[in-house]
This record gives structure tokens, C-alpha cells and sequence, in this order.
């Protein structure tokens, strides 16, 4: 089969404006961002957002292996594919990190016969948002910094300063850094840290702000320091929540693109889902959900991580809860949860034992990880579906098994998926199945069902999350954590949201843990304030939230020939 690349540059994309036609948006309603691409106005947005609304799909999966599950390409894959059914849809996914781009994944605009275009350009840059998020942060981090060296009329305690910087890029070296050397005249020498910009506050507010005002209010609401006197100091107080407003201006506006099958696409905002909350922006579900009757998105990494961020964080700011879940999964996902390689679950096996049928170990995985995903969703009150993505390597007795202990787990439907190989035409099964199942929870009227009320203490939402989503039998706070809960509930914090921050390897808080690991504890090592945003960010182990490059980066097979083609990129 050819590369994704290849692919890619033999499709024939239509012009950017008849994919917009599809969806009742004229030409003069777009702000074109380069071939292929457009942003939407937002008077366009303004006139759509109260129309009926259509069914909102949930995309998630097992926890991530070394071979990649496929998320997107099946996102891609069931909107292609429920259009060519006869239905009106489009997705809502988030836009690539460059940080992973070039460290580990090569790309992430789907794949083989399900990806978005342009390829390139979204993988590359795209329409600038994360940059434009990038420098909204690091304008409140230098303003910050000036409003010390001229006065400090907030009276902030400069060791006590709770806002980062960001780049876009994965560079462990920044992890802990000093700034303000050098003499009196460059500032007040500190301390600081550098977060990769999916983790900034700036880009999960660009995420779940529903308008232009909600966006202005959360920068405003960032608190940035803490004063001498033990007050929160905030953006607003250092007159940084307009300018980075208007830095966002246009990052705001939905980007349009289409899918190798011509069908629209929105691709907005990029917050990890490890250590940010993991989903693309409401605003475009919202634009989307007013002229399609299916709009299928995707949360990042596991369901134990993008899907329950979905359901606590997105679906509380947006009002709008899924109607149905599809749970990607592979067989060799649950052959390497079920200890079925010789490598264990940190790195890929050879080929030959890929390919080595194992129906025990399939059925070891999937009745361990998969089994608590899907009852994990379960409990939401909203049906879930598992898909289950096809590899060559794939044995037929390994996909049956595969699906007995999917249904044993509780899945309405378990279809197999062809999307990678055969576009839309390859999901059409799974298509059905979704559109079944939406009908169905609609007719049924079942209430959307959190695991913790909205105005729940934060430690109790940790406890929960803890223990019905991972697993743990407890939760062990360390003395920072603990010092952090107070500030925040001295503060009026003390009912946020909480966006936990965790390896998406696992259930548990431990990389190597496969399976379904039970009776731990979860470490919480630091608490984190979001304010603008809406949640605190529990820290949990060792995680970072600026990732180091691989031994071997993507980037090092990366090139550039002399008519700037690119070379070794995406597959």
C-alpha cells in the first residue's frame, strides 16, 4: 500500500470553497488561511450557533501502545463513512503539536485512506494557531515579569510565581531554567519552567471559551502569582487579558478543511489529553453541530484520560454530552495488554511475532483494558460501540475473539473497520452501528450521567476519578499537593473541575502497568491552577508537562529536496 504522503498527493481535493458550500457557508462567510484551508467568520459562527442541533460521536480508545491505535484514522473514517451512508457529517478534531511531530508520531492528520488535507500544511504550521497561542502566553510571562522590574505594584512574592513559559516544541532542557541574569537591568533574576504550548492554560481556554466574551472574562481570570500577602494576582491585574485577546483574534475562528474524500472538516485547538484536558475546541462542535446531522470527535489517548476529560470538563463548559461512544481498538493493542510479546509494553516486537496468532492473548487484553474502558463509559449513560481497526496482520479467530469480549463487556454493537485501506466505504458497518445507536439513546432519553456533581470538592473528583475510572484504592497526597489544595480553597478554588495529569500508558499512574491494574495508590505530587480555564491540574507521579524528544527523533529522517518537497515526513 502506498505511504500516507503518497496518498495524500494523489487525491483531489475540491476547492475550499465548495466544501464549504456543502455545509451552507458561502464564500463571503470564509477568511481563506492558504490552498485548501479557511477560517470562519465570526458573524457566519454567530448566525449558526442556535440552529437544531445534530448528534455528537465520541472517539476514543484503549489505553496507547508503540503501534498506534488509529483514533483519528477512525475519526476520519466514520465521517467519510457516514456520508457515504446518506447522512450529513463532518468531524471535530485538534490540531498537531509540532513537539510530536517531529518526536515521535511523523504526523497526525489521520492516515492511508482517512486523513485530512492538506496533509502537509496541517501537520506543518497549519493556519498558525498554536503559535498564536504561543505567543498570547509568553506575553503574559513578559509582561508579568515587567510589571515586577517596574514597581511590582501587585506586590507579587517572586517566589511564588505560578505562571510558566511555552513552546511548541519538545525540549526537556527547559524544564527547569533560570531567567532575569545578568544585573538588575534584564529583570529580577528567578527560577521559571517551560510547558510544551498544549499544556498551556491559554490553549485550553481557547478550547472550551463558547465566544468571543467567555474567551476575554477566562484570560482575564488567569492567575498568574500569588501576592506577598497570600492574595491571588491575575492577568487582568497586570493588564495582560486584552492584548492576549487580541493575539487569539483569528486562533479563535474555526479552521475548514476536507477529508480525502471531500467530505468538511473542522480542525481547532490541540490540548494534550495527559496533561491538558485532551479535546478540540467547543466552538467548532458548536458550528458543526448546527449544520450536520452526526458530527464525530475525538479525545486524545486513552478513554481513561481524552473521554473522561470529555465528560467532566468539555461537556460541563459546552452543555453538550455525546450520544454515543465508539472505542477504537486493535488486536495487536490487546495482544501486548494480555502479555503477549516478548518485548512487554514499551516496545515493538518483531514482525514475526506480530503476526503470530495469540487468540489468548488477545483475549487476556481485551478482557482486562478494553473491558474497563468500555464499562468505564457505560457509566456516563451513553452507549459505546468498539471498533475494532483491521491490520493485515490480524488473524480471523484473533478479530472474533476480539469482538465476543467486547459485547461481554457491555458494548451495544463491535464492528470491524477497514477505514485505513478503504475510506468511508470501509466503516460502513460502523457507521450503521453509530447511527443505531444515537437513535436509540435519543429515543430513550437516558440522562447524561457524571461521576461526581459539578460543585464537588476537588479531592473528592480525584478520589473518584481514581478509583472508578482508574482502578487505585487511594490517593496519596504529598505535602505540596496538600499545601496547593489549601491556597486554592483559601482562594474560592476549591470546586473546580480537575484535569488529571498522567501517563496515557496505563490505567495507573506507572508507564509499564498493562492491563487493568487495580488496588494501588495514585500519587498526587502537585496541584496546579487554572482559573481561566476552569479546572486545576492534578500532577500525578512522575509526569512532566514537557516531553523530551526520543533517542531517535522523527525529526532525524526528516528532509527537504530542492523544489521544497518534503522528504521521510508522515509515513
Amino acid at each position: 500500500m502506498a505511504t500516507d504522503l503518497e496518498i495524500a498527493r494523489a487525491a483531489s481535493p475540491a476547492p475550499i470553497e465548495e466544501i464549504a458550500w456543502k455545509l451552507g457557508i458561502g464564500v463571503e462567510e470564509l477568511i481563506p488561511m492558504g490552498k485548501g484551508m479557511a477560517k470562519i467568520t465570526w458573524d457566519a459562527l454567530k448566525e449558526r450557533f442556535d440552529k437544531p442541533r445534530g448528534s455528537l460521536i465520541l472517539v476514543t480508545s484503549v489505553n496507547p501502545t508503540p503501534f498506534g491505535e488509529g483514533k483519528t484514522v477512525t475519526t476520519i473514517g466514520l465521517t467519510q463513512a457516514l456520508n457515504r451512508i446518506g447522512q450529513q457529517a463532518t468531524c471535530t478534531i485538534r490540531e498537531p503539536s509540532m513537539g510530536p511531530v517531529f518526536g515521535i508520531k511523523g504526523g497526525a492528520a489521520g492516515g492511508g485512506h482517512s486523513q485530512v488535507l492538506p496533509m502537509e500544511a496541517i501537520n506543518l504550521h497549519f493556519t498558525g494557531d498554536l503559535h498564536a497561542v504561543t505567543s498570547a502566553h509568553n506575553l503574559c510571562s513578559a509582561m508579568l515579569d515587567n510589571h515586577i522590574f517596574f514597581g511590582n505594584v501587585s506586590d507579587i512574592d517572586t517566589n511564588r510565581i505560578l505562571w510558566p513559559r511555552v513552546i511548541d516544541m519538545n525540549d526537556r532542557s527547559l524544564r527547569n531554567v533560570a531567567v532575569g541574569l545578568g544585573g538588575p537591568k534584564n529583570g529580577v533574576a528567578r527560577e521559571e519552567r517551560f510547558d510544551i504550548t498544549a499544556a498551556s492554560e491559554v490553549m485550553a481556554i481557547l478550547a472550551l471559551a463558547s465566544d468571543y466574551a467567555d474567551l476575554r472574562h477566562r484570560l482575564g481570570e488567569i492567575v498568574v502569582a500569588e501576592s506577598r500577602s497570600g492574595s491571588p494576582v491575575k492577568a487582568a491585574d497586570i493588564g495582560a487579558a486584552g492584548p492576549m485577546a487580541l493575539l487569539l483574534r483569528e486562533a479563535f475562528l474555526p479552521n475548514l478543511v476536507q477529508t480525502i474524500e471531500q467530505d468538511p472538516a473542522f480542525i481547532h485547538a490541540g490540548p494534550f489529553a495527559n496533561i491538558a484536558h485532551g479535546n478540540s475546541s467547543i466552538i467548532a462542535d458548536r458550528i458543526a453541530l448546527g449544520l450536520n446531522a452526526y458530527v464525530v470527535t475525538e479525545a486524545g489517548f486513552g478513554a481513561d484520560m481524552g473521554a473522561e476529560k470529555m465528560m467532566h470538563i468539555k461537556a460541563a463548559s459546552s452543555g453538550v454530552a455525546p450520544d454515543c461512544v465508539v472505542m477504537n481498538v486493535t488486536v495487536r493493542s490487546m495482544k501486548m495488554h494480555g502479555g503477549g510479546f516478548s518485548t512487554g509494553g514499551g516496545k515493538r516486537p518483531q514482525p514475526e511475532e506480530i503476526a503470530t496468532e495469540n487468540v489468548e492473548a488477545v483475549r487476556a487484553g481485551a478482557s482486562t483494558n478494553l473491558a474497563r474502558h468500555i464499562r468505564n463509559m457505560l457509566r456516563f449513560g451513553v452507549p459505546v460501540i468498539a471498533s475494532v481497526n483491521v491490520f493485515p496482520t490480524d488473524t480471523e479467530n484473533e478479530i472474533n475473539a476480539l469482538i465476543e469480549e467486547a459485547k461481554e463487556a457491555g458494548a451495544g454493537y463491535a464492528v470491524v473497520t477497514r477505514v485505513h485501506s478503504g475510506g468511508g466505504e470501509g466503516g460502513a458497518e460502523l457507521a450503521r452501528a453509530v447511527v443505531s445507536a444515537c437513535q436509540s439513546h435519543i429515543a430513550d432519553g437516558r440522562p447524561f450521567q457524571p461521576l461526581f456533581a459539578p460543585n464537588a470538592p476537588i479531592q473528592e473528583k480525584i478520589l473518584r476519578v481514581a478509583t472508578n475510572v482508574y482502578g487505585a484504592d487511594s490517593v496519596d497526597f504529598s505535602p505540596k499537593a496538600l499545601k496547593d489544595l489549601k491556597t486554592l480553597e483559601n482562594w474560592g478554588y476549591g470546586n473546580l473541575a480537575v484535569c488529571m495529569a498522567k501517563t496515557q500508558y496505563s490505567f495507573s499512574h506507572e508507564a509499564s502497568e498493562l492491563g487493568s491494574p487495580s488496588g494501588f495508590t495514585l500519587p498526587i505530587r502537585e496541584l496546579r491552577l487554572n482559573a481561566g480555564a476552569g479546572f486545576v491540574v492534578a500532577v500525578c507521579g512522575t509526569m512532566m508537562t514537557m516531553p523530551g524528544l526520543p533517542r531517535v527523533p522523527a525529526a532525524e529522517n526528516m528532509d527537504m529536496d530542492e523544489d521544497g518537497n518534503l522528504l521521510g515526513m508522515f509515513g
